[in-house]
């Protein structure tokens, strides 16, 4: 997710996503110059953006707490970029800077584009590796390996991959990139395009999980976290904020118990923050919702009801376990939580 003040698609009536600029890998054998090393880089998010939701939901699945260090920004980003403004004296107290976009500099001086999440750091010297966020999440299943835990699902199982790949550009075309395409379009045929791009996924999505637990073989795969990471924000922004109302998550049988199952298992619903997902997107947006008034709905009680999708069959992690609980200093607070039913209101602007 790019910094932005209001719409950043607002120059065309189609919303375009700019593509990552600095693309270079961190692999195990060091090929650009960035090897796999414990305790080297640090993942920067914002628990609001769906890009970088999936990131700390693939750390948390693989167990790389201790191998990767993790810096959340201020949902509430400015034109500087996005803020350190949750830390003591607005300044990660790790890299030592207000603004990610400081590391963007550090990796090119002079440097005017996007400054988007999920982004990693190199600490020892303060620059930007990589904001390819496709990328990141591919790299840290398969070539972060040897420092998995000990019962680390394969997210991206190589007999798999052409097929993970295919349900992937599908949701992500239509899906991922497409709830923007119809938020943030700026004619009506824009708008209504998109919209039935969007909801024609849908369906094809509700009628392959009506018969099978997971999108593709009988785990959790890489494709299944790119989805949940759309569908868990669906009813709290996507719906209203983006006119993507044909209807709600809540009313498909299929996908509202499929996300719920996800929600459920360890590593997805406990990186998920609703006050910041829904603090950034209804006050940040300002084109869009000009009052910046942040709903005090929906009701999140139903995303930890019973799902009944292990009738299925199918396993989340397969011969492998679930990951143990987050670290303390990364638990989501009270507000952000469906178990606490979400925030009471924000005192924002």
């Amino acid at each position: 997710m790019t910094t932005s003040v209001g719409n950043p698609g607002s120059t065309t009536a189609e919303y375009k996503r700019s593509p990552s600029h600095f693309t270079d890998r961190i692999t195990a054998d060091g090929a650009d110059g960035w090897p796999v090393e414990a305790g080297r880089y640090r993942l920067v998010v914002s628990r609001a953006c769906p890009w970088a939701s999936r990131a700390l939901v693939v750390r948390r699945l693989l167990g790389l707490e201790d191998a990767i260090s993790l810096a959340v920004t201020d949902p509430l980003q400015d034109e500087r970029s996005w803020r350190f403004t949750l830390d003591p004296d607005g300044r990660d107290p790790v890299l030592g800077i207000a603004f990610l976009g400081e590391a963007y500099a550090a990796r090119e001086p002079g440097y005017d584009g996007g400054v988007s999440v999920p982004a990693v750091v190199d600490v020892p010297s303060g620059v930007l590796v990589t904001n390819d966020y496709p990328r990141i999440t591919l790299d840290l299943a398969t070539e972060w390996t040897a420092l998995h835990r000990d019962g680390a699902p394969d997210l991206y199982p190589e007999p798999l991959r052409d097929e993970i790949d295919e349900v992937m550009e599908d949701v992500y075309r239509n899906l991922n990139n497409g709830v923007y395409l119809a938020g943030f379009a700026k004619s009506e045929r824009a708008y209504e395009r998109a919209y039935r791009n969007l909801f024609a996924c849908w369906d094809r999505l509700s009628e392959r999980l009506a018969g099978r637990r997971y999108l593709v073989g009988e785990t959790i795969t890489e494709a299944d976290v790119r989805l949940f990471t759309t569908l868990v924000r669906f009813d709290a922004v996507y719906h209203n904020h983006f006119k993507c109302n044909r209807n709600k998550l809540t009313e498909d049988p299929v996908l509202w118990a499929y996300a719920r199952d996800l929600f459920q298992t360890p590593g997805f619903g406990d990186t998920v923050d609703f006050d910041h997902i829904k603090r950034h997107y209804y006050q940040v947006h300002t084109d869009i919702n000009p009052t910046q008034i942040v709903p005090l709905g929906p009701d999140l009680s139903g995303w930890l009801t019973p799902h009944h999708r292990e009738e299925l069959g199918g396993r989340p992690f397969g011969d492998g376990t679930p990951p143990g609980p987050p670290p303390a200093a990364e638990e989501i607070p009270a507000p952000g939580r469906a178990d606490t039913g979400g925030a009471a209101g924000t005192g924002g602007a």
